[in-house]
């Protein structure tokens, strides 16, 4: 189990649209000396579903070139075929990543629990490897399948030393409380905004797009809540809520990855792979304008 916050890392293209390895190494450097504790390369914020397996594979095995330890990953692997999954569940596992992070089949829609079932059970025996630790991924919003409370419940129990955990992006706080009392599942919120509940009920923290511009103050509210510090975590939660809340209101991808443009220096940051496209300057600039004025971050 990984305490404190996990970065979902933005993954960096260069002008040719291949992924830019010297970037994603930099700021996965950065993000580690500045209060985070673990990576999920590769999931929703990583532009996950725009990235090849192979493309994928070989961006791993350059993090961990450049000194990232492989057992603070947590890498997303979920496709909607099984052999591609396995292949790069086992890949990850070979490296030494402290698991691999799930979606369901989702392009499949309206499938039964007991399809879905199915599907993680062959995923495990097609792996076939005792190091595996799958952490499922829920975001039904983004990815239009669901994982209910009894599915994750039968999984956790037919297969506790596998299936030990889960990121729960669903934005759902009473789905939340529902899985942190399911005994011995790791749970993640997929936001830092109910972090504290979520730790008083024993949440070993969370996995946040918005730790790659704000990490180290989301890391400083979730340390100060598990060393029982729960007073002033609450006065430093409401500056993060609200930088939450602000980019909330924008498109989170291309706007931190414009932002991180800026403040790095290095235009590649600006590149998505299309169909998404950057942000339009004016919403940029006043986005960077209100971040300056309210919360003192100069991007």
């Amino acid at each position: 189990m990984i305490k404190g916050l996990i970065a979902p890392l933005l993954t960096p293209f260069d002008d040719t649209l291949k992924v830019d390895q010297s970037l994603y190494n930099e700021l996965a450097k950065h993000l580690l000396e500045t209060g985070v504790s673990g990576l999920a390369p590769f999931g929703t914020t990583g532009e996950a579903l725009s990235v090849s397996n192979d493309e994928r594979k070989i961006a791993l095995e350059g993090l961990i070139a450049a000194g990232i330890d492989p057992a603070i990953m947590i890498p997303g692997t979920g496709l909607c075929n099984l052999p591609d999954t396995i292949r790069l569940c086992q890949h990850a596992v070979g490296l030494g990543c402290a698991g691999v992070m799930l979606l369901p089949p989702f392009y499949f829609k309206g499938m039964s629990d007991e399809g879905l079932y199915d599907y993680y059970a062959q995923l495990i025996d097609g792996v076939n490897d005792p190091r595996l630790k799958i952490y499922l991924y829920h975001i039904p919003q983004v990815s239009g399948v669901g994982l209910s409370i009894d599915l994750v419940q039968k999984l956790h129990t037919k297969f506790p030393n596998v299936v030990v955990g889960i990121k729960d992006s669903s934005g759902d706080w009473e789905n939340t409380q529902a899985l942190l009392r399911i005994e011995g599942l790791v749970v993640y919120p997929g936001s830092e905004l109910p972090i504290i509940a979520a730790i008083k009920l024993g949440a070993p923290g969370c996995i946040s797009a918005t730790a790659n511009l704000n990490s180290t103050d989301i890391a400083e509210v979730i340390e100060l809540c598990l060393a029982g510090g729960w007073d002033e975590a609450e006065v430093k939660q409401k500056k993060v809520k609200a930088v939450r809340y602000m980019f909330q209101d924008y498109a989170p991808i291309p706007a931190q990855k414009a932002l991180l443009a800026r403040s790095t220096g290095h235009s590649a940051w600006n590149n998505l792979r299309p169909p998404m496209r950057p942000m339009d300057k004016d919403k940029l600039d006043a986005l960077a304008n209100d971040l300056a004025s309210q919360f003192d971050m100069h991007f």
